[in-house]
C-alpha cells in the first residue's frame, strides 16, 4: 500500500494535486482544507491512502496524519465513501468533524452536501466510541479546544444545561470568537439557550 509520497509538485489544482516521485506522476485527490494548507513548495510531502476498486486504484492525500485518520474512520462508517468522506473535509477541518461527533452535533454534519439526518446520525453512532478509544483523535480534540471553552461548559453543567446542548452552543460561540474570553462565551451561550 502507498502510505507517503514526497516528491515535486507539478499541479495543483483544489481537488487533486500531481506529485513527481522519480519520474513519475501519481495524480492524488485532497480535501479543501488540504489544498489550503499546501503551500506552493517545490517539494512537498502528503500521507495518502489508497482505495482499490475492481475498475480503478484511487489516491486520497492529506497534509497531516491526523486528517488521514479522520478520513478512514468515516469510511468504516456505513454509506461515507471516499468522496462523501473528502467533501466533509472540505467543508469542515478534522478537528471540527471528530468535535461534532463528540458532542452528538448533527446539525453541523448535516450542513455537509449529501449529508442527511439519518446518515449524521449513523457517523455519531459508530465513530463516537472509536473518537474516545483511539489516543491520536481524543489528542485532535483537545488540542482543538481551547482551556476558555472547558470552563465554561463547566459553569454551563453547574448551571444544570447538559453538556451535549451547551457543547454545540459554545462550539459554534468559539468558532465565530476564537478570542472570546470565558465570561463572553458564557453571556452568548445564556442567550442561545
Amino acid at each position: 500500500m502507498i502510505t507517503q509520497l514526497r516528491g515535486r509538485l507539478l499541479e495543483k489544482n483544489p481537488t487533486h494535486i500531481v506529485i513527481d516521485c522519480n519520474g513519475i506522476g501519481y495524480e492524488v485527490n485532497i480535501s479543501l482544507h488540504t489544498f489550503s494548507r499546501l503551500k506552493d513548495e517545490e517539494l512537498v510531502t502528503v500521507f495518502t491512502h489508497l482505495q482499490v476498486k475492481e475498475d480503478s486504484h484511487t489516491l486520497y492525500g492529506f497534509k497531516d496524519k491526523e486528517e488521514r485518520l479522520v478520513f478512514r474512520q468515516l469510511l468504516s462508517v456505513s454509506g461515507i465513501g471516499a468522496s462523501t468522506a473528502r467533501i466533509m473535509l472540505s467543508s469542515l477541518t478534522p478537528e471540527q468533524v471528530i468535535e461534532a461527533i463528540s458532542i452528538e452535533d448533527t446539525d453541523t454534519i448535516q450542513s455537509v452536501k449529501g449529508i442527511g439526518k439519518k446518515t449524521a446520525q449513523r457517523v455519531i453512532l459508530d465513530l463516537k466510541d472509536k473518537i474516545q478509544k483511539t489516543e491520536a483523535l481524543t489528542e485532535i480534540v483537545s488540542s482543538s479546544s481551547n482551556a476558555h471553552k472547558e470552563e465554561a461548559l463547566s459553569a454551563l453543567e453547574t448551571l444544570g444545561y447538559t453538556r451535549k446542548q451547551s457543547g454545540k452552543i459554545i462550539s459554534k460561540i468559539c468558532n465565530n470568537n476564537p478570542n472570546a474570553s470565558v465570561e463572553e462565551i458564557i453571556k452568548l451561550a445564556l442567550k442561545n439557550l
